[in-house]
């Protein structure tokens, strides 16, 4: 996702752990599903499903949906919001894809709008650099912590088993060429390359200054693109740049057979996704653990071979973002 995702990639292709952080989200397939904890357990509300869930929502406001501007994001956005819809809850739509987190964050603080999915690890290291770690529960209960103190106080319900993690990513024969599989093999190297990296990668702190610090990688000069965009592949693609930051789930990686650096060095947080709730709309339904019950189902019921699929159909397919939540959702039993 970003401060910044099922198609199975070859053997060959390892996936970095940590691609939300430079702008939100993610828009392609990922070779491997996420192997961190789901939260469900843990979740701040309950998992049972409402009693009356249409009587309830009908007392209840307008929920104001947002999220970043890359197509994940988007997506996650409406599939929560039709899971709610399912429910009898009237969803405002107007906030999805309002832009990167440094819009979509103050936006959420300032009650612009009510809900939003979030990247916990690069969420995390956006309020707080360097507090992003490898644990989902870490980095949860960190951004939590945080998020408390805003004005109004916003809540962070249970996380996804599906993450979606900043990843370097070269065509095949760049490295074979240059003998690439990890990060640090781009250091000797990277005078050689042209790196395409998101518009806030350079003061991102799990990106530019991450890759200086890790790796010695400077990338103040290189080409900017949006992150987990369409750009950044057409640019790897059509060889403007040799070296692309990419989202761990976008499916031009499989498609095209391109190889996803390990960060070997271990500088990405771990990205699993949650929705963030303010407290000043929890606070206004008329069943609140219901509310919270319906998207922490949905968030359990997601994983990163399922995200990078349901991504797949969205950037690849180029299937409609409503329809393909819509079919997922049924599928689940999580909506008509």
């Amino acid at each position: 996702m970003r401060i910044r995702r099922t198609l199975a990639l070859g053997a060959s292709i390892m996936v970095l752990l940590g691609a939300c952080s430079t702008g939100g989200g993610s828009a392609s397939p990922s070779s491997a599903a996420s192997t961190a904890p789901s939260e469900a357990a843990s979740a701040p509300a309950s998992t049972e499903p409402s009693a009356s869930p249409s009587a309830a929502a009908a007392e209840n406001p307008t929920i104001r949906l947002g999220s970043d501007g890359f197509y994940e994001a988007k997506l996650m956005a409406e599939i929560y919001g039709q899971a709610l819809e399912a429910k009898g809850y009237t969803v405002d739509r107007t906030a999805i894809g309002i832009g990167a987190r440094k819009v979509s964050a103050p936006a959420l603080e300032s009650g612009q709008f009510d809900l939003k999915p979030e990247y916990i690890g690069s969420g995390l290291a956006f309020y707080d650099p360097g507090a992003q770690t490898g644990d989902p529960m870490v980095n949860r209960a960190a951004l939590q912590a945080v998020l408390s103190g805003k004005d109004g106080g916003i809540t962070v319900l249970a996380f996804s088993p599906a993450a979606d993690q900043n990843a370097f990513v070269v065509r095949k024969e760049t490295a074979d060429q240059y003998k690439l599989t990890k990060m640090s093999d781009l250091t000797a190297v990277a005078g050689k390359l042209k790196f395409g990296v998101a518009t806030d990668c350079p003061t991102n702190p799990v990106c530019g200054q991450a890759l200086k610090d890790a790796y010695g990688i400077d990338v103040s000069n290189a080409t900017k693109l949006n992150a987990c965009d369409t750009p950044m592949a057409q640019a790897l693609k059509g060889k403007t740049i040799d070296v692309a930051e990419l989202c761990s789930t976008q499916p031009d990686i499989a498609v095209n057979g391109w190889v996803v650096l390990e960060d070997d060095k271990a500088t990405q947080p771990a990205d699993n996704i949650a929705p963030l709730v303010r407290n000043d709309l929890l606070a206004k339904l008329a069943d609140k653990n219901g509310f919270e019950s319906i998207l922490n189902q949905v968030s359990a019921a997601m994983d990163t071979a399922t995200l990078t699929d349901l991504g797949k159909q969205v950037a690849v397919d180029n299937k409609d973002i409503a329809e393909v939540a819509k079919a997922w959702l049924q599928s689940k039993g999580l909506a008509q």
